[in-house]
């Protein structure tokens, strides 16, 4: 068999549309994998001649053209969560019912509203997670008090969380309690962190847009196919991903240098706020 139609396995997994390529891997770990009856290791390829079980149900590779995957875009309300666990009450996948196998992309907190993505195709749940930083998602804020230009500064400038300073970003004042916000990054809460950590503390957050996707025209608890052009400019936008959140480096030293002088200065002029 020619070794161009040679796949990970963890990448025939996820184009199946089983599961991510990450939790590929992890069932790999777990040896709930066979191939012809053997357990792999992590990194073993295989072809479309072999047999691919997992907990013994057999994986079919996916069409090349991937005309069998499914790609949606969902107005989560509040209260869902993102997750596939199916014992957790207010799942996301329950939600939806769709009648195929989908899991999101990425996630929306629980308390929070807006786009997010869900899809039957683990590949390329692995290429946007890969380009998440590169990429644009907008929110729309309302918080508890007053807005102001000290505010906008701080926000768009860099907060310290989660022992990190957040990447510039753009903030703009929609009226005296509401504010959207374009992030680049996706810091767990990461809004409401750095909103908490500025003495304001958020009343609602929904999620407008993803990159090239508007929430428009999607209600509560609705969704819709994706369309053909929507994905072929998500495509376009991943196609030259390599690097996921977990195997990013960690800053050389002069970036550290200029990271510890902004956590200072951050925190000097949050001590003066504070007195």
């Amino acid at each position: 068999m020619s070794t161009l139609l040679e796949k990970r396995l963890n990448k025939y997994i996820s184009e199946s549309g089983f599961c991510s390529r990450r939790e590929a891997d992890k069932l790999i770990e777990q040896k709930r994998v066979t191939i012809n009856g053997k357990q792999p290791e992590l990194g073993t390829k295989v072809t479309p001649s072999d047999t691919v079980l997992v907990d013994g149900k057999r994986i079919n590779a996916s069409a090349e053209n991937k005309s069998d995957r499914i790609y949606i875009a969902y107005h989560k309300p509040i209260g869902i969560t993102c997750t596939t666990e199916r014992h957790v009450k207010g799942n996301i996948i329950d939600a939806i019912r769709h009648k195929q196998r989908i899991f999101p992309i990425g996630r929306l907190d629980k308390p929070s509203e807006g786009l997010i993505f869900l899809t039957s195709d683990g590949d390329i749940v692995n290429k946007i997670l890969r380009a998440e930083n590169a990429h644009d998602k907008e929110y729309v804020v309302t918080v508890d008090k007053p807005l102001n230009e000290r505010f906008v500064d701080k926000m768009s400038g860099g907060v310290p969380i989660l022992d990190t300073v957040t990447k510039p970003c753009q903030v703009t004042i929609q009226s005296r309690f509401v504010f959207t916000i374009i992030l680049t990054q996706g810091l767990n809460r990461q809004i409401r962190r750095m909103c908490e950590y500025l003495g304001y503390d958020v009343k609602k957050l929904k999620r407008t847009r993803i990159m090239n996707v508007s929430l428009a025209g999607l209600k509560p608890g609705q969704w819709r196919d994706l369309t053909q052009k929507e994905m072929a400019d998500i495509n376009g936008a991943v196609a030259t991903s390599n690097k996921t959140a977990a195997n990013t480096q960690k800053p050389q030293p002069k970036e550290n240098i200029a990271l510890n002088k902004t956590r200072t200065r951050v925190s000097k002029e949050r001590k003066k706020h504070r007195s």
